[in-house]
């Protein structure tokens, strides 16, 4: 991932992929290339950075060709460098691919074409792709990008190039967004509408097992079958800027409705084929190793802070260690009891946050065994750390994090779990039970977010109110800090979390007649102590807002107004109670006229002490 480009036509195409790479450069990414089918050759530049580097290297030699295809990378497999950057060819050059997504059987399928004689120049998984394209290809190009479909498995949005059908772009989509726009003696392929809008307002947005064979007067779109679709045109009425965001109003909300494949994307190829296990290829962990940490540190800010906070309960529930979660602000200031019996998790979406980088430096000066959980392949701690796991949210530009906390949470329980099966702490029947919840959770986020009008509402409703509180226990106080952090960074309101069993220790002062609590509960093993909690509150008057499991009865005599999320199970299920909690700070800030993407005072990564 993250952006692609690409141009079939009678004019050159490479201007068409720098200026819609620079269209996209909203995404982020740390590396960008282009390739141009020049005839006899084709012609390919890229370079790790920004677009200028690339744009600074084609200086006064842009190819000619009329057939291209370009490529901004946000890294996950591999380090951002020049040879990782697409294009991605195959070893004669015949075959260029651009790649968004993960190719999850990726090892397996190169170490066999490695024993077939094919040589690896890069890091990535996309490279794969062009190398097995070349093995199976025998004259027909369509039939040959079918068959490498049929051999990759994961997620992903391709475009093929060939020198040897000059006339053709093709592309193929599975879980990863591919529009074609249809021009008049040109075509344009884009991961997204903003790079293409300035030339067309007609396209056609492929669905999963989709395949579009472009050619400057025509585009045929086939199922995986090989079967012709009849395709619909879609006609683009958002403008530039609404475009950017896929017709959604704010990024925030984008990103918020991107979490279902976040999330799918992070535990892509870290589950066993049987369901049976975690694969954590980053880590090489046995049970000696686990049995000589005497405890864990989960180090972190903000809303990375909240999920180190879930990320206990996981650790200390499955694998049974001792775990402390620290601010890292805090961290290195109070003299740490840190040794090398010591495990230190970092978590950071950016993989810069200052006070989180000098918390893991402190760890590893005092000998610690270090960990880091963030976004950025190639970030500061990603390099400074012993280990790293990726997950692989991709770029989040919201000030407000939503769907970096998701996949932090995924990956904690997934970490865990891995942390489990090593020690052996937990049965298999119960790793294998908990894996089959676990890959329910993308499709149960999609279904809370199916239905966001009762948010609305209660937004419209509570949105000017200047307090809220945030009560829940176990792991629900720890969604209710999160879900109070959003509300407050995006619509200002005054929001306050607590562990519900602390309101009579003096926050019931505070609970008065129309203020709005936001109760979480959804933990069976507290559950009738935080029916006692609301039971508190509502005698006070306060209106109260509850988030519970679906058909949960008993709570509705209770509240006000109760939001259901899917069933699952109570170590899970903070995966989406933080849903309708996210999307009620968005609306509140909405109601109240706030800039949702960029609030007051705040900036994405914190790079200050």
């Amino acid at each position: 991932m993250c952006g692609i480009v690409g141009y079939i036509g009678g004019k050159r195409a490479v201007d068409f992929l720098l200026d819609g790479l620079t269209k996209l450069e909203y995404r982020g990414y740390d590396s960008a290339g282009i390739a141009a089918n020049c005839g006899e050759n084709i012609f390919i530049e890229k370079s790790v950075g920004r677009l200028d580097s690339l744009k600074e290297k084609l200086k006064n030699r842009l190819p000619a060709g009329t057939v291209g295809i370009g490529h901004t990378r946000w890294a996950t497999h591999g380090r951002p460098s020049d040879l990782n950057a697409h294009p991605h060819t195959d070893c004669h050059g015949n075959f260029v691919v651009v790649h968004n997504g993960i190719i999850e059987n990726y090892m397996p399928l190169k170490e066999e074409l490695i024993a077939r004689g094919h040589k690896f120049i890069s890091e990535t998984d996309t490279e794969v792709v062009a190398h097995l394209l070349e093995e199976v290809y025998t004259g027909d190009f369509v039939g040959a990008v079918r068959e490498v479909l049929n051999k990759i498995e994961g997620s992903y949005s391709l475009v093929f190039m060939s020198k040897m059908h000059p006339d053709v772009l093709l592309c193929a989509k599975q879980e990863n967004p591919l529009v074609v726009g249809l021009g008049k003696g040109e075509n344009f392929i884009a991961s997204d509408i903003p790079a293409i809008i300035a030339h067309t307002r007609d396209t056609f947005i492929l669905n999963d097992g989709e395949i579009a064979i472009v050619k400057k007067d025509s585009v045929q779109i086939l199922n995986r079958q090989g079967g012709l679709v009849d395709k619909k045109i879609f006609h683009v009425s958002w403008n530039a800027e609404a475009a950017e965001k896929g017709g959604y109003e704010h990024f925030m909300l984008k990103e918020i409705n991107e979490q279902p494949k976040a999330v799918r994307d992070t535990m892509s190829k870290r589950i066993a084929k049987d369901g049976a296990s975690i694969i954590l290829d980053e880590l090489n962990w046995d049970k000696n190793f686990l049995n000589s940490i005497n405890k864990i540190y989960i180090v972190a800010c903000g809303t990375a802070y909240h999920a180190g906070l879930v990320g206990k309960f996981y650790i200390e529930k499955l694998v049974r260690k001792l775990v402390e979660v620290d601010l890292a602000s805090e961290y290195r200031y109070r003299d740490p009891i840190v040794d090398d019996k010591t495990l230190v998790i970092v978590i950071s979406q950016s993989g810069e946050t200052l006070d989180t980088l000098a918390a893991l430096k402190e760890s590893k000066r005092l000998g610690a065994k270090t960990l880091a959980i963030t976004n950025v392949v190639g970030s500061s701690m990603a390099r400074e750390a012993e280990n790293v796991i990726h997950t692989w949210a991709g770029p989040e530009i919201a000030v407000a994090s939503t769907k970096a906390y998701t996949t932090q949470l995924i990956l904690m329980f997934m970490l865990a779990l891995y942390m489990a099966q090593v020690a052996e702490t937990i049965s298999g029947d119960e790793i294998k039970r908990l894996i089959s919840l676990l890959k329910k959770i993308p499709a149960q986020i999609s279904e809370t977010l199916s239905d966001v009008e009762p948010i609305k509402t209660f937004a419209r409703q509570y949105g000017f109110n200047e307090d809220v509180f945030y009560i829940g226990r176990s792991l629900d106080y720890c969604v209710a800090l999160e879900g109070a952090l959003k509300l407050k960074e995006i619509s200002y309101i005054h929001a306050e979390a607590y562990a519900s069993g602390e309101l009579k220790h003096g926050t019931l002062a505070l609970i008065v007649e129309g203020v709005p609590v936001i109760a979480l509960a959804t933990q069976k093993s507290v559950y009738d102590k935080t029916l006692s909690n609301i039971k508190e509150v509502k005698a006070r008057d306060a209106i109260v807002i509850g988030i519970a499991a679906a058909n949960d009865i008993e709570l509705e005599k209770y509240l006000d107004h109760v939001i259901f999320v899917p069933e699952t199970d109570e170590l899970l299920i903070p995966l989406l109670t933080v849903v309708p909690l996210q999307l009620l700070a968005y609306y509140a800030a909405i109601t109240r006229g706030c800039d949702v993407d960029k609030p007051r005072n705040l900036a994405k990564s914190v790079t200050v002490e």
